[in-house]
């Protein structure tokens, strides 16, 4: 699979100047860490969950997660197992390679459980999502998905979701986050990704961000995304990769624009008109968002709505600014430091200084691309929405 494959090559041709990569399950994790993009929950009691799939991954997604957890009711644990077991068999029989197909759990003794009872339709799941994550609640889920693993000889990554009160109260966040950096280090081959639980942050004071607001608005929840960074989203090895959170609102862009893009993928002259239309259906706050959860560290988003899947690729892609940038840095001749001017002429580039994020702005151009050099957001969310 590889991000905006589902528009056809010649589209892609006129938008990249460097394509994004083919990647899939086995792909090594820092590859898949990266490009996990937006990642969609469905409760797992959709009757229908093997056709949802199949859609979502036509239009784009490559990683979705299952949930067993907070999308449904305590009572429907039981039968959602077993749709699980029914739509991954279904799944098996209709596809070579899904989406990287991740499920949330409650309790560790699903995960072996679930293991057994996919049997050879296991193939098809990529890891666990594990809720409230601290290091005392995680190294059950961790030691389970481990034997899992060894069990089902297939490589099963966890994703351990931070929302727990101990990381969200002042006084008991330095030692919560310092377990959870203690565990997930131990099992580092393990942990794919970090997700951040910020529904739940908000929860605990009885809050909720508008459409009008980010994340980023809300003090409480900026100070635990930047103690969680600072912790665990170190450029020096030690960092994992956390992705953003989740956006609550939606109003689904491809019925607004699907007739108009198909007779013109790239809006000639009406770029800005879809930006102001984008505004005015409220996902100018997602976009807002998304770009403070780059600025912030995070890459990648939960994402409970399939209209947000392509604004969060679409940001993602590497502008050729950016690329050269990039770049210029990591130049072999430039290895002992120094300061110079960008190819673009408007920004002093420091060698040292700019180094890791010039590594971390190559290998999300690696696997979201880089676009040409008049190419935008606009131009990519079009394309992705005409195909």
């Amino acid at each position: 699979m590889r991000h905006f494959g589902h528009i056809s090559p010649a589209v892609r041709a006129r938008l990249f100047h460097h394509e994004p990569c083919d990647f899939g399950a086995d792909s090594p994790s820092r590859t898949l860490a990266a490009a996990l993009g937006a990642t969609l929950y469905s409760p797992a009691t959709r009757p229908r969950l093997a056709d949802d799939v199949l859609k979502q991954a036509a239009r784009g997604v490559v990683s979705m997660v299952l949930c067993l957890e907070d999308s449904i009711d305590d009572a429907e644990v039981a039968d959602a197992e077993e749709n699980l077991v029914r739509q991954f068999a279904e799944l098996d029989s209709r596809v070579v390679e899904a989406p990287l197909l991740f499920i949330r759990v409650r309790t560790p003794e699903q995960i072996p459980d679930l293991v057994k009872r996919l049997g050879s339709s296991g193939r098809l799941l990529s890891g666990f999502v594990l809720p409230k994550f601290t290091e005392d609640r995680g190294v059950p889920f961790l030691d389970a998905a481990a034997g899992a693993e060894a069990d089902g000889g297939r490589r099963l990554f966890a994703m351990p979701v931070l929302e727990s009160p101990e990381l969200l109260h002042l006084e008991t966040r330095t030692e919560a986050l310092t377990g959870i950096a203690r565990t997930v280090d131990k099992y580092r081959d393990r942990v794919l990704a970090l997700r951040l639980g910020v529904t739940d942050f908000c929860s605990a004071y009885g809050l909720r961000r508008s459409p009008d607001m980010t994340a980023y608005d809300v003090r409480i929840v900026t100070s635990v995304i930047a103690d969680v960074v600072n912790v665990l989203g170190r450029s020096d090895g030690t960092g994992f990769t956390i992705t953003g959170p989740v956006w609550e609102y939606f109003r689904s862009p491809e019925r607004m624009f699907k007739p108009q893009l198909r007779r013109s993928p790239f809006l000639e002259g009406r770029a800005e008109e879809l930006r102001t239309t984008l505004i005015e259906h409220d996902l100018d706050g997602l976009l807002r968002e998304i770009e403070l959860d780059r600025a912030n560290g995070l890459l990648g988003k939960t994402c409970i709505h399939p209209s947000h899947v392509l604004p969060v690729h679409a940001l993602s892609v590497v502008s050729h600014e950016e690329f050269s940038d990039a770049q210029d840095i990591l130049r072999p001749e430039r290895g002992g430091g120094g300061v110079l001017r960008s190819s673009y002429t408007n920004k002093m580039n420091e060698v040292k200084p700019h180094r890791a994020w010039a590594e971390r702005t190559l290998l999300r151009a690696e696997v979201f691309g880089v676009a040409k050099e008049d190419v935008g957001f606009v131009e990519l969310l079009a394309a992705g929405l005409a195909d």
